[in-house]
């Protein structure tokens, strides 16, 4: 498979849209990460005085960028102690789900691994993973490090199942330079949007298409179509389920309004709607705005040549709330009591010293020590990349999520290449999600 910008630099690699929803986070683009190996990277064992180090094997779905990252963090673990090995094992992301889900159930699989947030709900559930508090007080792992929305993202009944290595969300990224053409650039290099409404944005969408018509003013992720439009429904108040999760609540005026104000963006032709690949499109300068996510920071604020900047998503609805995921590390509950306790070292070690290094990548570290490091904030816009990560909205935490988001990105293509009106797109993905939570 040829991979194309966004994918070689976000490590995101999908077989289709299903399994980029069932990746979602690094979503689109979320999706995560992938790789294009599924060769192991063996770290040098050592000895320690009492015998070999116990040796833990460890799951990801880490490619590109971000599996150079991984790298980095395996090998100073291992060569920072000499009481554990860490063996990675790095599968392709359209096979990882499938197989970590087997191997779960089989008892036979990693002695730790990533899942993302809205993946490992399924998992509690069935009691295949374990809770990682005790272990954490053991090996000296302070848990009010992580940031209490990640904490609470992956608690259950009180206990948290996951260490969450990172928040990874959009941010709002901006072209310079045709700000600049457009007279839309202030002198701090912000740009200028006018009024923070619907009818304010789509203004100032057609101000850069006026002035600068070979370019898109925004370039809509249309591909996977549920990041952008979850972005601006969750601005706007909105939820996909009721609040004890038992009915779809997104069948509403706020999902109407915000289905109308992208509709007008690409039939004013600010938006280019049949554009497969749009984060190539802003990455190569033929777009002014961008939603992208904060994995692409690397590629697009490394190259000062491209004169891009990011900012949070402006409140064109109302707030900045907006959709998140995270990373997260998870113990199977067959491992025994000696790995488990050897892959919670290696967990403290990635969060309190791979998170810097993480950090790089373009993911917000959910370890806060990490995030207020100099270090962290010295890197290209952390400090609007922290403020955005106070107003995320991550997943219902359903066991049902990943059939429910593949019903949502499948709706809402029907209903934005004209299959579906809104009205009729959104009573029928009510029904169909309904359909999913009463199976």
């Amino acid at each position: 498979m040829k991979m194309n910008k966004k994918k070689k630099w976000t490590g995101i690699l999908t077989a289709g849209l299903t399994l980029a929803l069932v990746l979602s986070g690094c979503s689109s683009q979320t999706k995560d990460s992938s790789s294009s190996s599924t060769t192991t990277t063996d770290a040098p064992k050592t000895e320690s005085a009492g015998g070999s180090p116990v040796e833990i094997t460890f799951w990801n779905m880490f490619g590109g960028g971000e599996g150079d990252f991984v790298d980095q963090i395996i090998k100073g673990f291992n060569d920072s102690q000499k009481e554990v090995s860490v063996k990675q094992l790095r599968l392709e992301s359209n096979e990882y789900y499938a197989k970590l889900s087997t191997a779960l159930s089989s008892s036979k699989g990693p002695d730790v691994a990533v899942a993302h947030v809205d993946r490992i709900s399924p998992f509690v559930k069935a009691k295949q993973i374990l809770p990682v508090d005790e272990l954490a007080t053991k090996v000296g792992f302070d848990l009010k490090e992580i940031t209490e929305s990640n904490i609470q993202s992956v608690s259950y009944d009180g206990k948290p199942y996951a260490v969450p290595l990172d928040t990874h969300f959009h941010m709002f990224y901006y072209n310079k330079d045709i700000l600049k053409k457009a007279d839309l650039l202030n002198e701090d290099g912000t740009p200028k949007l006018g009024d923070m409404t619907p009818e304010g944005f789509e203004k100032t969408l057609g101000d850069i298409h006026a002035k600068v018509p070979d370019v898109q003013a925004l370039a809509v992720n249309t591909p996977y179509f549920q990041e952008p439009f979850l972005n601006m429904y969750y601005e706007a108040g909105g939820d996909i389920l009721n609040a004890d999760m038992t009915k779809a609540a997104i069948n509403n005026d706020k999902a109407l309004n915000v289905l109308k104000f992208y509709t007008d963006i690409y039939k004013n032709n600010y938006s280019d709607l049949n554009d497969k690949t749009p984060w190539d499109t802003f990455h190569n300068g033929k777009a002014a705005f961008w939603f992208g996510g904060v994995w692409e920071a690397g590629l697009l604020l490394g190259d000062k040549s491209l004169n891009i900047g990011a900012m949070p998503l402006p409140p064109i609805f109302g707030s900045q709330t907006h959709w998140a995921s995270s990373h997260t590390l998870v113990i199977p509950s067959y491992v025994s009591a000696e790995k488990q306790e050897a892959a919670a070292k290696f967990m403290k070690y990635f969060s309190e010293i791979g998170g810097k290094t993480w950090g790089q990548a373009g993911h917000v570290p959910a370890n806060s020590n990490v995030t207020a490091s100099e270090e962290y904030k010295s890197l290209p816009y952390r400090s609007e990349f922290i403020e955005a990560q106070k107003t995320v909205k991550f997943a219902p935490p359903t066991d049902k999520y990943t059939t429910i988001i593949t019903t949502i990105s499948e709706s809402l293509q029907n209903i934005i290449f004209g299959n579906e009106t809104p009205k009729d797109g959104l009573a029928n993905m009510e029904k169909q999600i309904n359909e999913v939570l009463d199976n």
